[in-house]
């Protein structure tokens, strides 16, 4: 089906690893699909391709995403090249809103599914931007589901120190994987009250 997904969780819950699992089964099906993931964390800032990697151990190539990037353009060639029957997007709360109108025309237009990957909130309980705009208007709305330790699903992300303090400020991107724990709302609410 044409239409734009976003399977949205904590940190932990296994996001990147579902992406790369469903790209694997389309190959497996003859299918060709066209990667993307964002370039906040790319080792090259100027590269055109990075790479998915799931905490498993899984990863596959993709293309970088910038806010600059007109991907409904970079979608349509690819299809002009060759046969593409889906997109996959990791890490689609850094998408812009612009980008996430650009990927539901990939869908209306181009006829591909889109199906993107992403946190739903930042460690202050906010929502992203791109994820936002997808909640807005994705035609199918997914969680994956984490724990927190006590054991009920966990919702939020607790952004922390060297120390071990949760921090409550700060600038939404720019840090480490492991800075982060996913929480259920009350332990996060404990853990920054």
């Amino acid at each position: 089906m044409s239409k734009l997904y976003f399977t949205y969780s904590a940190m932990n819950a296994g996001k990147s690893a579902i992406l790369l699992q469903a790209a694997h089964n389309y190959g497996e099906c003859g299918m060709a699909v066209m990667l993307w993931t964002s370039a906040h964390h790319a080792a090259n800032a100027e590269a055109e391709t990075g790479e998915i990697e799931s905490r498993i151990g899984l990863k596959a190539p993709a293309q970088l995403f910038r806010p600059d990037t007109d991907m409904f353009a970079a979608i349509a060639a690819r299809q002009a090249d060759g046969p593409l029957d889906a997109v996959f997007v990791d890490e689609a709360q850094f998408l812009s809103r612009a980008h996430v109108w650009q990927l539901a025309r990939v869908g209306d237009e181009l006829g591909l599914p889109v199906l993107c990957y992403g946190l739903r909130t930042d460690f202050q309980g906010h929502l992203f931007e791109g994820s936002a705009e997808l909640l807005a208007i994705a035609d199918d709305l997914r969680e994956a589901r984490t724990i927190c330790h006590c054991g009920r699903k966990a919702t939020m992300n607790l952004r922390h120190d060297a120390k071990g303090e949760a921090v409550t400020e700060g600038a939404q991107v720019g840090v480490a994987k492991t800075d982060y724990q996913s929480l259920c709302r009350k332990h996060w609410r404990e853990r920054i009250d």
